[in-house]
Formats: structure tokens, C-alpha cells, sequence
């Protein structure tokens, strides 16, 4: 790797914490791709001005996006993807040859990654059952929903849950549900699952270190259910300890960010990321 070649970085306030650098920069040295990937610390108040020098310079390949500036940054592109403009939210900008900028959301596309086996078979019925309401949980519903899906939303606040479901996806018999619905344990007797597709997805960050865990008792997945938990730390999180404990195959959040990153490199870079490191990423994410 070295500073010749497309720049491509990440932007947001603040941004000391994203793992974008180490995922960017790792993949461009196993291909020995000329360019650089770097964090750039961008106010709400800098944004604008942040585009409009950026947008000049023709080494600049374009930016990932991340809070505050997913919803800000959009009146300042020049077109929006259709995903990113049905999620009202961008993750990625990519400067165009002509110097134009469009906005891209790779969230869903990195959820999905690490399902794509299952997805591409067939069941009788497809069920997700999500905790959490933001911004990630956005980009789940719409993509879940999208593969035929029925959706069980639950948050602290289940209007906003509802109000999520009619946004994303109007179509379907979807629950919105309070969170607190899934803390105790449940002797349900689920019906038989087989060629069934159930999934319980942490869209929360409930769990991630330094915040409060997530209360929900496993004994609401249905047998054979995979367990995905979006938190990337820690790693490990109580909710995927617990559903390996009770036999249920799962994928951690790590998939899901190295999945999103995975689409912004290919349009950065104009090469495919080398995935087969994917379990040397992970640990050094993980170090």
C-alpha cells in the first residue's frame, strides 16, 4: 500500500473509534493496490465544506459516512442509490468521474452477506424477530422485508417500531412488540420449523461494552433459529454465548461490518476485497 493511488476515508464526529482504517487498509496491502483509506474528523458544521473541497481533488475516491452525518449529508449529494434513498440514510459517497457525488447505503447489502446460503434456498415461511429501533435496525427491516420476511420489531418504544414497519415495509403481516416482551423465559411450543427460515437479530446496542446488556431470554428463538448479533464489541457477546449454549448457530457483528465495508471497497477501489483473509481480519479487528 502506499499514498499513490485513489484516497478514499471515512468521516464522522466523532470518529477515533471506526474500524474502517484497519479493514481498508488491510485489504489494500494483501492486493498491493496503490491508495490509502484514512478516518477524517468532519463536523456537522464542516460537512459541506468537507464535500465541496473533496469533490475537486481527482485522487479522492469518496468516503464512508458515519454519525451524525447519514441523513445530513444527503441534500448535499448529487443523486441518491435507490437503497439509500428508500432508507433515507448514507454510508457511502463515491466520487464520480466527472466529479458528481452519489450516495450509497451498504448496511443492508453487509447484513445480508453472511445469510446469503440460507437466502438463496427455499422455505415455506421466512420469520425475523429484531430488537432495536435506529438506524441499523432501518437498514435490517428494509432488507429482511425485501426477501420475504415477516417481521417481529421490538423496542422500548413500539410505535416507533410500527412506525418503522409501515415506512420499510407496508407489505406483510409484521408485529411491533415492546421489548420487555422477550426478558422472561417462554415455554411456547413452537410448531414444527422445518423448512422454516427464523432468524433473531440484535439491530441494537444493547450488549456493546459499556452499554447495558440485552434482556431477552433465548428460550424465544425457535429451534434451529440463526442468532445474529450486530455488536462488534465485544466480540462475544451474552446473547451469542447463550444461543450457542442452548445449540443455535450464529454470526456476530463483525460479518455484518466487514460485509458493509466489502461493497464501499469494490466502488473505492474498483477491485474485490480478498475475503479469503476474512479470519485474519477478525482477529486483528478483534486484538
Amino acid at each position: 500500500m502506499s499514498g499513490a493511488g485513489p484516497l478514499a476515508q471515512v468521516i464522522g464526529d466523532p470518529i477515533a473509534q471506526s474500524k474502517s482504517p484497519v479493514i481498508h487498509r488491510f485489504w489494500l496491502e494483501k492486493l498491493g493496490l496503490a491508495g490509502d483509506y484514512t478516518a477524517q474528523h468532519v463536523t456537522p458544521a464542516q460537512l459541506a465544506d468537507y464535500l465541496a473541497d473533496m469533490r475537486t481533488r481527482s485522487d479522492w475516491a469518496g468516503c464512508n459516512v458515519t454519525m451524525p452525518h447519514k441523513q445530513a449529508i444527503i441534500p448535499l449529494l448529487d443523486r441518491l442509490d435507490p437503497v439509500a434513498a428508500r432508507l433515507a440514510a448514507v454510508n457511502t459517497v463515491v466520487r464520480e468521474d466527472d466529479g458528481s457525488l452519489t450516495g450509497y447505503n451498504t448496511d443492508a447489502g453487509g447484513f445480508l452477506e453472511p445469510l446469503r446460503t440460507q437466502l438463496a434456498q427455499t422455505h415455506l415461511f421466512r420469520m425475523a424477530r429484531i430488537f432495536g429501533t435506529g438506524g441499523a435496525a432501518r437498514a435490517i427491516i428494509a432488507a429482511l422485508a425485501g426477501h420475504g420476511f415477516t417481521l417481529v420489531v421490538a423496542g422500548r418504544n413500539p410505535d416507533k417500531a410500527r412506525a418503522l414497519l409501515d415506512e420499510l415495509a407496508p407489505r406483510g403481516e409484521h408485529h411491533a412488540v415492546h421489548l420487555g416482551h422477550f426478558e422472561q423465559a417462554t415455554d411456547f411450543a413452537f410448531d414444527d420449523r422445518e423448512n422454516c427460515l427464523d432468524l433473531v437479530v440484535n439491530a441494537s446496542p444493547l450488549g456493546m461494552s459499556g452499554q447495558p446488556e440485552l434482556a431477552v431470554d433465548i428460550s424465544h428463538a425457535p429451534p434451529g433459529s440463526i442468532i445474529y448479533d450486530i455488536v462488534t464489541s465485544p466480540r462475544d457477546t451474552a446473547l451469542l454465548q447463550s444461543a450457542r449454549q442452548a445449540g443455535h448457530p450464529t454470526i456476530e457483528g463483525l460479518a455484518m461490518l466487514v460485509g458493509q465495508a466489502a461493497i464501499a471497497f469494490e466502488k473505492f477501489y474498483a477491485a474485490p476485497p480478498p475475503r479469503e483473509y476474512d479470519a485474519q481480519l477478525f482477529e486483528l479487528l478483534s486484538a
